[in-house]
Order: C-alpha cells, then structure tokens, then sequence
C-alpha cells in the first residue's frame, strides 16, 4: 500500500451523531439504548463548552449496550493534559475493548480563550500532543519537553491491550495535513460536498505521504441527514440553499440516504456519520432510519 492509495478496501463504516445542542445528557440513555437496538454501528458524540463531556458519556454508552461502538468527533486537546487523555483513552479501552474512537482536535479557540487555556500555536500543540498520546497508548516510555507538552519518563500502568485510534478533526489546509502526519484518522465537518470531501483527502494524504507514513488512516465524514416527511426543510434549515447543492446533505427515504452515502465513499470517505438536521422531531426514528441505511450499505 502506498501512501496515497485509499486508507481501507472495507464496506463503508456507518454512525449517527448525538448532538449536545438538541439534546440535554438526561436523554442519553434512551438515545444510546436506541441506536443499539436499531443497528447503528457507531454513535458519535462531541464535547462543546459547555454544554456536555465526552468521556463519561463514552463509558457509560458501552457499559449500558454490547455491540454499538462510540466515538468521541471530537474533545479539545487544550482541555487536558495529555497523560491524563490517555489515562481516560486507555481505561475504557481497557473495559470495552475495539469499540471507543477518540478523537481529539482543537477546540473553539474562543472558548479555549474563556478557560484559559488557548494555545497560541494549535498546530504546534497537535504535533506535540497528539504524538505523544499515540505512543502512551502504546505502552512506550514517553519523555518530550515541547512548548506545549512536557512529560518526563511517563508510561502507562495498564495500558490497553489493543491500541485504539486516536482520531482529529479538521478544517484548514494545514491542520489537515497535520492530521495526516500525527493521527490514525481525520474527521471532516459537515456540509461538504463529496467533491470537497475528496479535496480535503488528498490534504490528509499529502502530509502523510510527506511524513513518510504508509499505514492507513481513517476518513471519517460527517453529514447532515434527515428522513421522511419534511426532509428537505428540515436540511434546508441546517444548512440553507446550499445545503441541496452538489450533495452536501442526505435526505429522502433511507434508499436516498443510502445512495447518499455510497456519494461520500466513491469520494474516499471509509466511514459517514449522520448528523440529524435541525429540527428532528423523532430523534429514535431517526437512528431507526440509521440502522436501515447501514444494512443497505454493508
């Protein structure tokens, strides 16, 4: 495999989103017990100041259910210190075994400016950080004095006995070639096309190429989907006109949906998670709609 060549041949991976904007954590439960009961693959969540946290939920969501993988898309890194990331990343792996994606990004820069926590290089603290993570989880004596992460002679007591991905989102040209040089996969943000989505990858695969990297690492793509009566409006608020121009969300019957998502894997994608579009009105419906796709398209 070459370092530009697709990161899987794999039938394209499946989840849906639990958004802490439309949802209070009292309704995680049901949410999560739906998700498995439906057959949804993977439910993401992610932690926005300051609404909910994410790896509580995480553990809890595996603890309540057998089969449903969860994802964290993503955390910010200037929150925690990495030791104790990958104190957090390693015990529920520990626990739950294969079933937890991390991801860590770089948080809202103003809200990393409302804790005290902004870093005045993102890009310098990801390449410190998220390195260092990797190697923690890999059972490795890590010493690193950056500008950002400092650790002196750190290893993990319990490290996991698979290493799970460690993930990152992305925007800019430079983060995303980052992301391929420091992370095992990147998370793109919503409301691309599929074109966009296949013009972010070869960001990813360049600087992977560039790092001299030749392991595969993950796209994971994140796209605003609705079902059923109502579909396209309910996009349309998510994401105006342009939200129905050149593919850029899902919507329609589960075999548009599913259609959708094939869209999105031609363009490199090897993982689509579906982001309910504002103002759905039968969050269980819709990861019932979820489910069904994910069947189609396995």
């Amino acid at each position: 495999m070459t370092p530009l060549e697709p990161a899987t041949t794999s039938p394209i991976r499946i989840g849906a989103v639990f958004s802490p904007y439309q949802h209070p954590p009292q309704a995680f439960r049901a949410a999560v017990e739906a998700a498995e009961t439906a057959g949804v693959p993977e439910l993401w969540i992610w932690e926005d100041c300051f609404r909910e946290s994410a790896f509580a939920p995480a553990a809890a969501a595996l603890a309540w259910t057998e089969n449903l993988k969860i994802g964290i898309g993503i955390s910010p890194m200037p929150l925690r210190n990495v030791a104790v990331t990958a104190m957090e990343i390693a015990t529920i792996e520990q626990m739950f075994p294969g079933r937890f994606y991390p991801g860590m990004g770089h948080g809202v820069l103003p809200w990393m400016s409302q804790v005290g926590a902004r870093a005045a290089s993102p890009l310098t603290l990801m390449r410190e950080y998220l390195p260092a993570l990797r190697s923690l989880l890999a059972g490795e004596e890590v010493t690193v004095a950056g500008r950002y992460v400092q650790l002196d002679k750190v290893r993990l007591d319990w490290r996991p006995d698979t290493e799970p991905p460690v993930y990152t989102g992305g925007e800019g040209p430079k983060t995303l070639a980052l992301s391929g040089e420091v992370a095992d996969g990147t998370i793109l943000v919503n409301g691309l096309t599929p074109d966009e989505v296949a013009d972010r990858i070869r960001l990813v695969r360049s600087g992977q190429a560039q790092s001299g990297r030749t392991d595969p690492t993950a796209i994971i793509a994140y796209v605003t989907a609705a079902f059923g009566d109502g579909a396209e409006d309910r996009v349309r608020a998510e994401l105006g006109e342009r939200g129905l121009d050149g593919d850029r969300a899902a919507w329609g019957d589960v075999d548009d949906v599913a259609a959708a998502v094939q869209r999105f894997a031609a363009a490199g994608a090897d993982d689509v998670v579906l982001v309910p579009a504002e103002g759905e009105p039968d969050f269980a419906g819709f990861l019932r709609d979820v489910g069904k796709v994910a069947k189609l398209v396995a």
